[in-house]
């Protein structure tokens, strides 16, 4: 098992690595993602768009503060390709626990990847923040939009960047992947990286998917799995055991995250 060990990046290292709005680190909406931006925002209530304009820089003035006190440790099973902080990623989809989005927000933000993120409420809240940390949003789910962010996330990969998914959001259930991510591979070929982010000291929301905000000065284990391969050809009848095979890995990093601290399986 390979392990490694990282500290969060000091103050001065973070200067250049996680900007506030409008630096060069930062993602810009096009001219388009404006005008949809507002388009999306009159279908909130006041009180939403109060929360939109004010909670999303609250969060990441918080998490650049807290996330200099994090040391990051990778731990990774035979086979895993190890990305550390997402250095040398490619034209390739990787995967995660909804849960384990914040701790990411910071691991891979020198990535600039592009996310799959709901049209909800709650997906604008995390777009938000995500962009403020250097990422880029393509809108969508399983549920709505679901062709329209698949195709977003394609035209990504031609372009030689890395797409994320949250395998089981947005609204779960916990621990079992969609079919997106088998999906977008079967169309691109890419390969499918597989990791789980486990903080050792963390406050655990009471929702579905017992979402993970790790305490300040903690450590995270950055588990990796093997990749998942998906070949272009796939017929009908297997992507349910493709899906069945990604689900597997990811829980193979999470269950080895667990058990690097000590952790009980839940």
């Amino acid at each position: 098992m390979l392990i490694a060990k990282f500290l969060a990046p000091s103050p001065a290292q973070s200067s250049s690595r996680l900007k506030p709005a409008g630096s060069a680190t930062i993602d810009p909406m096009s001219a388009a993602d404006q005008a949809s931006h507002g388009s999306r925002e009159t279908h909130f209530t006041l009180g939403q768009r109060l929360i939109l304009t004010f909670v999303p820089r609250l969060v990441w003035a918080l998490l650049r503060i807290v996330s200099l006190t994090w040391r990051f440790e990778i731990i990774a099973e035979e086979g895993a390709v190890a990305l550390p902080f997402g250095e040398g990623a490619g034209a390739e989809i990787y995967c995660f626990w909804h849960q384990c989005v914040l701790p990411c927000a910071v691991y891979f933000r020198r990535t600039h990847a592009t996310v799959l993120i709901s049209r909800s409420f709650d997906g604008e809240l995390v777009t938000r923040v995500l962009r403020l940390c250097g990422f880029r949003a393509v809108r969508g789910s399983s549920s709505r939009s679901a062709h329209e962010g698949l195709m977003g996330l394609k035209q990504v990969l031609e372009d030689g960047g890395p797409a994320i998914f949250t395998a089981d959001g947005p609204r779960g259930p916990i621990y079992r992947t969609k079919m997106g991510p088998i999906k977008l591979a079967q169309l691109t070929g890419a390969p499918i990286g597989v990791f789980h982010l486990e903080p050792q000291r963390a406050w655990t929301v009471r929702s579905w998917d017992r979402f993970l905000i790790p305490k300040p000065f903690t450590r995270i284990v950055v588990s990796w799995a093997r990749r998942t391969s998906v070949p272009v050809d796939l017929t009908p009848q297997q992507f349910e055991p493709k899906r069945e095979e990604l689900t597997a890995a990811i829980e193979r990093a999470r269950l080895r995250a667990l058990a690097y601290f000590g952790k009980a399986e839940v």
